[in-house]
């Protein structure tokens, strides 16, 4: 299991990439279980009203949550890739450059 992390005004957000023979979870929109590779994180949007405060540099905005939507690919890379992008794009939605956000790559420790 990877985390790929991005991180950019002071703050983060990580999902998780499932790999062969790990178990991803499993709800309504989750890709064909012959797919190796699985990710899945948040997506989330800048709102007017509701949602939750986050400081992003130096301003407050409120964002609002979408349901995760887990992805399948067939090879790592793929994977990977998307996954960064995915990260990226988050940070866009709330007005951040995506060339401003340091995305990492991780082994999750397991226990």
């Amino acid at each position: 299991m990877l985390l790929i992390r991005g991180t950019a005004g002071g703050t983060a957000v990580t999902g998780t990439l499932y790999e062969p023979g790990e178990e991803p979870p499993e709800f309504k929109g989750a890709p064909d279980e012959g797919t190796p590779y699985v990710w899945v994180c948040d997506a989330f949007y800048e709102v007017e009203s509701g949602g939750q405060v986050q400081s992003i540099g130096d301003r407050e905005i409120r964002i609002a949550f979408e349901s995760p939507m887990p992805r399948g690919f067939e090879t790592r890379d793929a994977a990977i890739d998307a996954a960064k992008e995915h990260v990226r794009t988050q940070f866009a939605r709330l007005g951040v450059a995506g060339e401003t956000v340091d995305v990492t790559v991780q082994q999750a420790e397991t226990a």
